[in-house]
């Protein structure tokens, strides 16, 4: 199991580190160095309790060194500079195995580089598998450089090895630096308080699968990542025996897979967040959350400044601190875990249940967080009283416009009466909320209907809602129609013809008849004058006429095309697909969305036939339920015209919006 702590720069003495082939060289500019010695500097001089300064992680392998390579001189010189046996017995120990640096190298070159200049060296040894001479330029080429800078006989034409070139860049940038400042202080920081996270995978792991995720995929350890070999070490747990420790570290392991699996469909993880949001390991969501909100209450305790460093770390470093201020490890574990398995729980409950999901649904999407929903429900005794006390309030909040009878959106408003709703997407919540509501309905509904045992049958997919992009779009086009084009009129009365049923209606549907007979075919379109076009325009609108006032058709002004009533959420695919198009053609193309099909139009052959719609197979679309009601004329009981959206449609379908959302619009 891959292990994690924070190792000093004091704790790396003596320690030996392997660079392995697959690895480039050294390769950081004199910036990145500067930078670093800048941000190390600067947080050591801010006050006398500093806290740590904490570094990338150093991931590592544990390799052991055959007899036959182990450099004897070089254990004679260090055994020689100290009189001290723990670190005699420490240095003997360390001289039988090095650490592959799987990652981290380049930090772990420059703060060698750094011990260097400040006349520390060989404080760890670096060796690189493809450079032989590697630790002999490390033991006496780097004192070359420095007293060649001493000399000022520096030269810095490049180096053969592109290694050594940076590295004598880098050295003689620190030199620089160095200048006029007392390091003293600094290098007791460097040493004390600059600490490497330690990151020791098992040897079980291939090191070099490992460095290709973190460099070449450029997946970096994630907190959850860092913070479950923080969890999992073994000093956490208070027995000694083994079988226990690995019994222990297991159960947390497999509950932290079920909650990661969790949170990886695509269904609950959308509810919650954006799309975009997503990283490799989402329970990183959980653990960002517990710190956000200080839930170990250990931030008082923290230092501030850290907490400000490497912002990407910050949750790592909350967790850390957490478990190193407790005395009892395994029940500090025990805190931690049992929090992080409460919120879970929690946010599975908000995705079970039937209200919770669609309410706490909606206000994510209308810009509450999480962590706010979260703490106003830590906050109530009971899941009702939460819905009661916060959940509806805070809906009621988000609607800015309540009177949606008279508000008028992109328009000016023509009445004293009305209210200037300003961009239609204002509407968006109102729209979203009556799907949502008629969801929880239709579901409350049908489980009190005895034969249906489920408890949930429908939720509507955040997911789709959150991944497309989304309109408010005009249920009967907003800019008019003129229908002067031979299609546009096609269409219309073809979608009439179909929906005159009955032997009364014979006349009417002859007259359309006699109208594609006369103004259809290639032939007629390609010769068509201004006398023959006007001519066509004129008999459309007698046949329009006597249709309207067949069903009774009152259509909607400028005014009213811009009221609620008038509104249906859509994706913008959907929404593209067709244009400024009349009210039928806008039902077909949804029909079809919503089947997975195309359904072309009816058409007129040559001789003015009438051909009935072809189906093929179509991209499917998600079809919000009022929306899909709205198009199938699903509000108006009384109506049997499929033609157009009519004033009487439009009053229907707000008043089902109205009783709908009564408890929100009060």
């Amino acid at each position: 199991m891959n292990t994690l702590e924070l190792k000093s720069i004091a704790e790396l003495r003596n320690m030996a580190f392997y660079i392995p082939a697959y690895q480039r060289g050294y390769r950081w500019t004199q910036r990145q160095v500067k930078d670093l010695l800048k941000d190390i500097f600067e947080f050591s001089e801010k006050k006398e309790d500093a806290g740590i300064y904490c570094l990338q992680p150093l991931v590592v392998v544990k390799r052991t060194i055959s007899e036959s390579l182990i450099d004897e001189s070089s254990i004679m010189e260090k055994i020689r500079k100290t009189d001290k046996l723990s670190e005699v017995r420490r240095i003997l120990e360390a001289s039988k195995e090095q650490w592959e640096v799987v990652d981290g190298q380049q930090r772990l070159t420059t703060i060698r580089l750094i011990l260097e200049v400040l006349e520390y060296p060989r404080f760890y040894e670096l060796e690189y598998e493809t450079r032989e001479d590697s630790a002999k330029f490390f033991l006496s080429g780097i004192r070359k450089i420095l007293s060649e800078i001493e000399s000022q006989s520096f030269d810095s034409k490049p180096e053969d090895n592109i290694d050594y070139y940076h590295i004598k860049q880098a050295v003689k940038l620190i030199c620089k630096w160095r200048e006029g400042k007392d390091t003293t202080r600094f290098l007791n920081f460097l040493l004390n308080q600059v600490k490497f996270i330690w990151y020791e995978i098992h040897e079980e792991n291939n090191p070099k699968e490992v460095f290709t995720r973190l460099n070449i995929g450029k997946i970096s350890l994630t907190n959850a990542e860092l913070i479950k070999a923080l969890l999992l070490n073994k000093s956490n747990f208070d027995t000694e025996d083994y079988s226990k420790v690995r019994l222990q570290q297991q159960e947390i392991a497999m509950e932290w897979d079920v909650i990661e699996y969790s949170l990886q469909f695509k269904e609950f993880w959308l509810f919650l967040n954006k799309p975009g949001s997503e990283s490799p390991t989402r329970i990183d969501f959980i653990f960002d959350l517990i710190c956000q909100e200080d839930m170990l209450q250990c931030k008082s305790t923290m230092d501030k400044e850290e907490m400000q460093i490497s912002d990407d770390l910050k949750t790592f470093r909350y967790f850390n601190h957490f478990l190193e201020t407790q005395k009892q490890k395994e029940k500090a574990l025990q805190t931690i875990w049992e929090k992080v398995k409460e919120i879970f729980q929690t946010l599975q409950e908000w995705f079970n249940d039937k209200e919770l999901y669609h309410y706490i649904g909606f206000l994510i999407c209308a810009g509450k967080t999480v962590n706010e929903i979260y703490q106003k429900w830590t906050g109530y005794a009971t899941k009702s009283v939460f819905r009661e006390k916060y959940l509806i309030g805070a809906i009621k909040q988000s609607i800015r416009y309540k009177d949606i009878e008279n508000t008028v959106y992109e328009v000016d408003a023509e009445s004293s009466q009305d209210i200037k709703g300003g961009n239609k997407r204002n509407c968006l919540s109102i729209l979203l909320l009556h799907n949502l509501q008629t969801v929880i309905n239709q579901n409350k509904v049908l489980a009190e209907n005895r034969k249906y045992n489920e408890g949930v049958f429908y939720k509507f997919p955040f997911h789709l809602y959150k991944s497309e992009g989304w309109d408010v779009e005009h249920i009967d086009s907003n800019t008019e129609n003129q229908l002067n084009d031979i299609r546009s009129q096609r269409e219309w009365l073809l979608n009439a013809y179909f929906g005159l049923q009955g032997e009364k209606f014979k006349e009417i549907k002859d007259n359309i008849e006699k109208f594609f007979k006369e103004f259809t075919g290639k032939n007629y379109e390609q010769n068509e004058d201004p006398d023959k076009q006007n001519t066509r325009n004129e008999r459309f609108e007698e046949l329009r006429s006597t249709i309207d006032d067949i069903n009774g058709n009152i259509r909607l002004s400028q005014t009213e095309k811009n009221k609620i009533w008038n509104f249906a959420l859509l994706d913008s695919s959907t929404n593209r697909s067709y244009g400024n198009a009349i009210f039928p053609a806008k039902r077909r193309v949804i029909i079809g969305k919503d089947q997975g099909k195309r359904f072309l139009p009816s058409t007129v052959d040559e001789n003015g036939k009438i051909v009935n719609c072809e189906v093929q197979e179509g991209q499917s679309s998600f079809i919000p339920p009022c929306t899909k009601s709205v198009f199938l004329k699903y509000y108006n009981d009384a109506s049997s015209e499929p033609n157009t959206w009519n004033k009487e449609d439009a009053k229907a379908y707000m008043n089902n919006i109205k009783v709908t959302l009564k408890e929100f619009l009060s």
